[in-house]
């Protein structure tokens, strides 16, 4: 390999390095909702999948099924992770390496 070859790696590398952590900042900022029962509960995280936000209409409480209660919320996280996840790979993809979606 010579030094023009060399240099044009290291060049492509430090693009893609730069490329990672404006994606990785987009993710930071970015806020996915998620919902259950019509969203009576909502879920926001952050493109890397922090929860950040978790509300719950007083139409969903009911003291004597909290069990219920507990569902909507386990549902709400998921469906807002899930999308998280789905946005990071989306954004991750526009590098063009292949599976790196799945690294964040």
């Amino acid at each position: 390999m010579d030094q023009k070859q060399l240099r044009k790696m290291m060049a492509q590398a430090q693009k893609m390095q730069n490329g990672m952590q404006k994606i990785q900042e987009e993710l930071e900022d970015a806020r996915i909702e998620g919902t259950a029962a019509d969203g009576l509960v909502k879920a926001v995280v952050t493109g890397q999948g922090e929860l950040v936000e978790l509300s719950i209409s007083k139409d969903a409480v009911d003291p004597d099924d909290i069990e219920m209660l507990e569902d909507l919320v386990l549902v709400a996280v998921k469906n807002a992770v899930s999308e998280s996840r789905k946005l990071s790979k989306s954004k991750m993809d526009t590098l063009g390496i292949p599976g790196i979606g799945g690294l964040m």
